[in-house]
């Protein structure tokens, strides 16, 4: 977050990857049995109904992140359940479906929901539009059953190492005003159930040029649905010209953009990415004229957005303790591609707080952060050993971390990279042993004085340390 006279402009990068990279459990398809969801639009109103595979005493949803800086749960002001003695609750790191009497929730529930546009830790927030429409994320009502509450507060927010025998929830989408919008087309009704995506309900503007699909609220100031008409496929062919092609589904993607209407003093952009799409959440005030600096935090918002294309699709990680290689690595690709598309751009500004952010969050271990609410520690010291990561290559090739990302791609086509392979990748490119250390160490333990440790990291890129703050020199 950032302040000028009058404006605050924040920008939601908590739920960029972390969800999209490696939220829970990889399920085959054709896999063991599961709920099916009925979605229906009924005016400004969704409806939502269950029909349960089997008895459970518990019916968790994987998707249960908190609202950003609040860190309450999201569901309970927005969602009512209207099946008599069934009731939303809390455990641990999960919202969950229970029988108010005890015994096995009923096997049809029905539920009201009454959808608001509001940030989340490193999840994907509904997305509401200004003339009603509404997009929902594909795996929102997706649930699994769990035995009682104390054994679902005892689970861990990854459920990587969970074996569960459900398959994804399956999920039909229904709209009463007309047909749904998946990937960029119209449909009369929808099935979805292992796809992570969004899907809209309502109408809206759609427009393809250039290999992109523009969904983009008809209300947001055109200046800005401009800008990001232009710059999501100049970002993405250039990525490509150095990367190659992304994963699979971002050969033609999409960008969904809401604009929840000119709040006064303030002025906040978020969002997130899944494969092939880029979703944008706008309001204030300060984005309903043009602005420079409104301008460039989208523009750098985008090329971190569509970086993951590359790295947290097309590779991912795989627990959540390891965001920091695809985040801090997007933030970085980011400075890069503005860098190269604008030369007066200020990329030593931006990775100084990368710098100082990551100095302020990791005297606690950084693999942790997610369970403390501080992910953007994943962002600001992964851009730091990016940085470290980024030297070495130059020492060992001249290249830059473009060139860093592109061999992660060649050597990891299993499509997962965790902190073994990106060490091992640093040292072969001629990073230090010593160096490496450093970082394990600010990832497993923290430190009491983290600017020593990464004024050492970034030794071989060019930093003084004063008065306790590393300054890139």
């Amino acid at each position: 977050m950032f302040q000028r006279t009058g404006l605050i402009v924040s920008l939601g990068l908590a739920a960029t990857l972390l969800g999209s990279c490696a939220s829970g459990p990889m399920l085959e398809r054709g896999g063991p049995p599961a709920p099916r969801a009925e979605i229906t639009r009924q005016g400004q109103t969704i409806h939502l109904r269950y029909e349960m595979d089997r008895d459970a005493e518990v019916w968790a949803f994987y998707d249960s992140a908190l609202m950003s800086e609040v860190r309450q749960p999201w569901r309970p002001t927005q969602w009512r359940v209207l099946t008599p003695g069934v009731r939303l609750v809390r455990a641990g790191a999960y919202d969950a479906l229970v029988n108010e009497a005890g015994g096995p929730v009923p096997r049809a529930i029905d539920i009201e929901i009454t959808p608001k546009g509001v940030d989340l830790e490193a999840e994907y927030p509904t997305l509401v539009f200004s003339n009603g429409a509404v997009a929902l994320p594909t795996r929102q009502a997706s649930v699994f059953p769990v035995d009682s509450l104390e054994e679902l507060a005892a689970l861990s927010s990854d459920l990587n190492a969970v074996e569960l025998d459900v398959g994804p929830t399956k999920v039909t989408w229904r709209d009463q005003s007309g047909p749904v919008l998946y990937q960029g087309e119209r449909r009369p009704m929808l099935i979805t159930q292992f796809e992570r995506s969004y899907v809209l309900l309502g109408d809206a503007d759609v427009t393809r040029d250039d290999g992109l699909t523009a969904v983009i609220d008809p209300a947001l100031p055109k200046w800005m649905a401009d800008t990001l008409s232009e710059a999501a496929p100049a970002t993405g062919r250039g990525y490509r010209q150095r990367l190659g092609p992304a994963s699979a589904g971002a050969e033609k993607p999409v960008l969904m953009a809401a604009w929840n209407g000119p709040a006064e003093r303030m002025s906040s952009m978020g969002g997130s990415v899944l494969p092939g799409l880029i979703v944008m959440n706008f309001e204030g005030r300060g984005i309903v004229e043009p602005d420079d600096e409104v301008r460039e935090r989208a523009l750098w918002f985008i090329a971190h957005e569509a970086a993951h294309f590359w790295l947290g699709q097309t590779v991912r990680y795989e627990y959540a303790r390891e965001a920091w290689i695809t985040e801090g690595g997007a933030d970085l690709l980011a400075v890069r591609a503005l860098k190269a598309r604008d030369p007066a751009y200020d990329a030593k500004a931006e990775l100084q707080r990368e710098v100082d952010d990551c100095i302020r969050l990791a005297r606690q271990p950084v693999n942790t952060a997610g369970d403390r609410g501080e992910h953007r520690a994943y962002y600001a010291c992964g851009a730091v050993f990016a940085l470290a990561a980024e030297a070495a290559q130059k020492r060992r090739t001249g290249g830059d971390y473009v060139d860093f990302v592109r061999e992660t791609l060649r050597r990891n086509r299993d499509g997962v990279v965790d902190e073994i392979d990106w060490f091992t990748q640093f040292i072969d490119a001629g990073g230090s042993p010593e160096v490496a250390d450093r970082m394990r160490l600010l990832l497993t333990e923290g430190a009491a004085d983290p600017a020593p440790v990464v004024a050492a990291i970034l030794a071989d890129v060019g930093v003084t340390l004063s008065s306790g703050r590393v300054i890139l020199r």
